[in-house]
């Protein structure tokens, strides 16, 4: 495990910021950060801007302010992994490997701005992974289940919910075995809810992050009005949801979050913003300033970004379908955010032939 604790101070001085930080909680190495910090932003540089306003309010109370470390005891945690490994080996004799891990993180946050005000947060991480290896005649395949969110530990011993991903590593593992090669071509590709809205999150949601529409630098730069997507596509980043890994009581300027409409009806409606980026673009912060730790600067960055539930029931959508790719779950992709295009591989992935869901895909790449 790692402790680390320290401050942050910036600068701002029109586009320029000046940043330092110290790993020393104490009044004399914040007043040195402070005049470093100045220091940097007002080197070359006479502008002045006035940030965008952070008005107190009242935070939200998305979470707990326990220590998830502190959750389970050490013999619990090693208890519950054996179970993992138990649970699926018990699944299928073609496993051959497990391998599980939990992981937790306990952040305290004070944010103070230029304006005087104080913000805290306590923010509680967790997560389980468990990977697998099955064999069969030969064949070798792998997968990868897991999830957590801004609770406990123990929240993994209710309804088993740490063994229920066990069983899903092992599922799409054995569905692997049987898998044919994707076939190449263009085609309608049916993207399933939950995991494949990293997908919307790489493709669209980093692109309409503040700082890349304010440099010009994104595909959806200067578009606000106009129509980006297919009528009936509305997205929205929400900070606001109850235990989500994206959420937050606040953000990391002390901003409260709350849920932006990027795209409305197929119509670009707004990008997510910080305080710095909103000024220079003579908006108000979304609450979307994220930063890594205390020795980072703020950007404008993603919460919990994802496409409302549209008008037809997932059947229609296949039924509609004569020949094309569902694709349940994604390995991992990458995207230019300037041009828009983008690649990614699935790791779960079906052929639909007349309306119907027949045989499972592998090595499905979407262009």
């Amino acid at each position: 495990y790692s402790i680390e604790q320290g401050v942050g101070v910036r600068s701002v001085c029109g586009e320029k910021t000046g940043f330092a930080y110290t790993d020393e909680i104490s009044l004399p190495a914040l007043l040195d950060s402070a005049t470093a910090a100045r220091a940097i932003s007002r080197a070359g540089q006479s502008g002045t801007i006035r940030m965008a306003k952070n008005s107190p309010a009242a935070s939200n109370t998305l979470y707990g302010v326990g220590d998830p470390l502190r959750s389970l005891s050490e013999q619990d945690k090693i208890d519950l992994l054996h179970r993992i490994d138990a649970r699926a080996r018990a699944m299928s004799p073609h496993v051959q490997q497990v391998m599980a891990n939990l992981m937790a993180a306990h952040e305290i946050i004070l944010v103070v701005d230029e304006q005087g005000n104080l913000r805290a947060d306590v923010r509680p991480m967790v997560r389980t992974n468990v990977s697998v290896i099955v064999a069969r005649d030969g064949q070798t395949e792998s997968a990868m289940a897991g999830g957590g969110g801004r609770f406990d530990l123990d929240w993994f011993l209710n309804e088993d919910k740490a063994l229920q991903f066990a069983d899903e590593a092992v599922r799409k593992a054995l569905i692997n075995l049987d898998a044919q090669a994707a076939p190449a071509g263009s085609m309608t590709v049916v993207l399933g809810s939950g995991w494949p809205g990293v997908l919307l999150h790489e493709a669209i949601g980093h692109g309409l992050e503040g700082d890349f529409n304010r440099k010009g630098t994104s595909a959806f730069s200067g578009r606000i009005g106009e129509q980006v997507a297919a009528k009936g596509i509305t997205v929205v980043d929400d900070g606001t949801l109850e235990k989500r890994r994206g959420s937050l009581n606040m953000d990391d300027e002390g901003v409260t979050t709350n849920c932006t409409t990027l795209i409305e009806d197929g119509v670009l409606k707004g990008y997510m913003m910080d305080r710095q980026n909103a000024a220079l673009m003579n908006t108000q912060s979304t609450g979307n300033g994220r930063r890594q730790s205390y020795a980072h600067l703020t950007m404008p960055r993603m919460t919990n970004t994802y496409m409302l539930a549209g008008q037809y029931d997932p059947q229609e959508i296949i039924t509609s379908v004569d020949k094309g790719v569902y694709a349940v779950n994604f390995s991992g992709g990458q995207v230019d955010i300037t041009s828009g295009k983008f690649v990614f591989s699935t790791s779960e992935a079906y052929l639909i032939e007349n309306g119907k869901v027949t045989r499972p895909l592998k090595n499905a790449t979407l262009i």
